[in-house]
């Protein structure tokens, strides 16, 4: 019992301002992990839905939250009409919609952009050793 006191004040040396600073490392660790894996990335989801419920347009076919799948109509404000059947036209407030599903042109092009990202990325490389073999003097110009 009468080492007790002299760990304690051990211990109590031991954490002044180093110990607090290394305490706090862990924390701020902590947060910096949760903004890049979960703040982040709903911060961008969230920039990305307001883009497409802003950009929305008549004959958009799209697919509600409740799973309606249906064309735009019209556009209002904070509404869209969507037609679903032949007779059928339902108003929805623009939070409703979940996705717009993409025409077949559309896709098309997403596709060929990101075939041309890729070459682009691939040809850069390409370019890159080809301007070292350049550079690199030949075995013929080093005789």
């Amino acid at each position: 019992m009468a080492f007790i006191p002299f760990l304690t004040a051990g211990a109590q040396q031991a954490a002044g301002p180093a110990g607090l600073a290394g305490s706090f490392i862990p924390l701020l660790l902590i947060i910096v992990i949760f903004y890049f894996f979960l703040i982040r990335p709903q911060n961008k989801k969230q920039k990305e839905t307001e883009r497409m419920l802003s950009a929305l347009k008549k004959g958009d076919k799209i697919i509600t939250i409740g799973g309606i799948h249906g064309v735009i109509s019209s556009v209002k404000e904070n509404t869209v009409i969507v037609k679903v059947d032949d007779d059928c036209k339902i108003e929805f407030n623009r939070t409703a919609i979940s996705t717009v599903e993409l025409s077949d042109a559309e896709k098309a092009r997403l596709a060929e952009e990101a075939a041309a990202k890729k070459s682009k990325k691939f040809s850069l490389g390409k370019k890159k050793t080809e301007d070292a073999d350049a550079q690199a003097p030949s075995s013929e110009e080093t005789k």
